[in-house]
């Protein structure tokens, strides 16, 4: 009878510590909007999702360009999500407002952006850690600088993650949706 009721213990345990170990999609991922708003990922089943984090004054904001055509082109099949961070070269000192008014004036954005994070550091986003922890083809670890990219199919599940120099219209990228 000890021996029955180990086991059950045993599988029990294993039945509920898989539940824990489910994988995460971006789906299950909620996070505030530049102006306020919630970006939902789970509103993105269904299309590929491409996370940047964005700088203002950085050598590859004019990716903010590229991140507009790409979504303007392709938004049937991909949403664009930016991400400001301020954690590489002080290169993103603006408030959410000037960040705003910033991307729109001199890039005419009009994909989610979310409220200014951390993507690095003690104080980084939990969706970042996450983000950087996850298996992929590609590499894993912290970002290295501004506009690196995430990619993620229709179901929340990462296809590829790219480093800056990438650009949003590549054919890497174009060639997956």
């Amino acid at each position: 009878m000890k021996k029955v009721i180990i086991g059950m213990l045993a599988i029990g345990m294993l039945v509920s510590n898989s539940n824990l170990m489910a994988q995460e999609t971006i789906h299950d991922y909620k996070v505030p909007g530049l102006m306020g708003e919630e970006i939902n990922f789970a509103d993105f089943k269904g299309k590929k999702i491409l996370i940047v984090n964005t700088a203002s004054k950085c050598g590859f904001t004019p990716q903010y360009e590229q991140l507009q055509e790409l979504y303007a082109q392709y938004g049937e099949k991909i949403v664009v999500v930016g991400f400001p961070a301020n954690n590489f070269g002080k290169q993103e000192p603006g408030s959410n407002d000037e960040i705003e008014s910033f991307c729109k004036k001199n890039y005419g954005v009009s994909f989610p952006m979310a409220a200014k994070v951390s993507v690095k550091g003690d104080d980084i986003h939990p969706m970042f850690k996450w983000l950087n922890e996850l298996e992929n083809p590609d590499f894993t670890g912290n970002i290295r600088w501004n506009f690196e990219k995430y990619l993620f199919d229709e179901e929340g599940k990462l296809i590829h993650r790219y480093r800056s120099k990438t650009s949003p219209m590549d054919e890497e990228i174009i060639g997956l949706l």
